[in-house]
């Protein structure tokens, strides 16, 4: 299937490791020149050379963070002046440390608000004037089941991403007349680093094993696994191409048949 997507710019944000670089080599792979940005610059260096040999596109990497708004509109305009314009923008960040309502303070909150929700917030910003000009955009919000299905120690997730949610949905009313479409993707346990840091935790507070973790969680998804964050990039991929023209206002979840709630 041809995904239109050769030579459209794409800019896939926190793509260092995990479901962003899956993301990002997905989107490559199908010809797409592709900017990538993490706060590490060795890291994201490092994954765009990995990217761009794998794929053969075009893959240029910038160090930014995505909690402080002068990075983001340095990087933005950075890439509007090289190419032009950005037809794809995936938002995705890092996710918001692990805990219950009693461990968890103002400034946690505070940073987590920042960083998951004012980032999507003030990328759509910056790069929605070049989708407009040009009639075509594609918006995927990288989300987390926990915003449909509510997982206990991940309060802030819980919290914060279902306010994502509710921004997208109402922009993806104001702007889908201009072909500009906005979706979320709710990954559920998927095999990355961050699943990786909450399985240890995990194991460390219960004092068992990290096999015994996984095992546990295996068994109360109906696939009876973990993801892999190629499924999951996939989809995104989906979303970014001419092929999901009829798509927008959705929160799909990637979860092996976890959640429930229709949100």
């Amino acid at each position: 299937m041809d995904l239109g997507l050769n030579n459209k710019i794409a800019l896939i944000t926190a793509a260092s490791q995990g479901l962003g670089k899956a993301s990002a080599l997905s989107i490559a792979n199908e010809g797409a020149k592709v900017i990538i940005c993490s706060r590490d610059k060795e890291k994201i260096s490092k994954s765009a050379k990995e990217i761009k040999d794998k794929s053969g596109s075009e893959v240029i990497s910038f160090q930014a963070d995505l909690s402080n708004e002068g990075d983001i509109s340095k990087m933005v305009e950075s890439i509007i002046k090289k190419y032009g314009r950005i037809d794809i923008l995936v938002n995705n960040t890092g996710g918001p440390k692990a805990g219950f309502f009693d461990e968890i303070n103002d400034d946690d909150w505070l940073q987590t608000f920042e960083s998951t929700f004012l980032s999507a917030v003030r990328l759509t910003r910056h790069v929605l004037p070049s989708m407009k000009r040009n009639k075509w955009g594609r918006i995927i919000n990288i989300s987390s089941v926990s915003a449909k299905q509510p997982i206990d120690n991940l309060i802030l997730s819980n919290g914060v991403r279902m306010s994502v949610h509710g921004w997208a949905k109402t922009l993806s009313n104001q702007i889908a007349s201009e072909n500009i479409l906005i979706n979320n993707v709710c990954p559920g346990f998927t095999k990355t680093e961050r699943v990786q840091a909450l399985v240890s935790k995990q194991a460390k507070d219960l004092d068992v094993s990290e096999d015994q973790v996984v095992n546990t969680i295996s068994s109360s998804i109906p696939a009876k696994r973990v993801g892999k964050p190629e499924e999951l990039a996939d989809l995104v991929t989906f979303l970014a191409s001419e092929k999901s023209s009829y798509i927008t206002g959705q929160s799909i979840a990637v979860d092996g048949g976890v959640s429930s709630l229709p949100i």
